[in-house]
């Protein structure tokens, strides 16, 4: 029974999630490096709005791995604090720029969204997750 207790408190299980949603962020922000104009024109957005989903894709990874990482036990408590802060400020980057991609996409409802539109979902809700519970998980 002990055994089952040490189980279920498995520390680390946060980043079974953390990595695959910063690699995905992370590949994603990089492959619209250099940012340019054509890029921003290719998907019909200004090239402020571009610049900004670029950046805001490679911080919000950066984010969520330094936010993991300030948050193991041997820092400081102000470290953890500023880490649970990037990790809750990188959840909420996710969630913007997956609502843009959505947006984009401009889905006949919210029932195409949910079933056939899997990835973006799935990274919606892998950012809200950390949005909401910070280093907490």
């Amino acid at each position: 029974m002990k055994f089952l207790r040490k189980m279920a408190d498995a520390g680390f299980s946060h980043w079974l999630i953390r990595i695959p949603l910063m690699v995905v962020f992370f590949q994603q922000g990089m492959d619209k490096m250099p940012v340019n104009l054509e890029g921003a024109e290719s998907w019909n957005l200004p090239y402020l709005v571009w610049w900004i989903v670029a950046y805001g894709e490679v911080g919000a990874a950066l984010g969520i791995l330094v936010g993991g990482i300030l948050n193991i036990d041997i820092m400081k408590s102000w470290m953890k604090t500023i880490g649970d802060v990037l990790t809750r400020f990188s959840g909420i980057t996710i969630c913007c720029v997956m609502t843009g991609v959505i947006w984009i996409g401009q889905p006949e409802s919210v029932w195409d969204v949910i079933l056939y539109d899997n990835l973006h979902v799935m990274l919606y809700f892998g950012g809200l997750f950390f949005a909401l519970r910070g280093n907490r998980t």
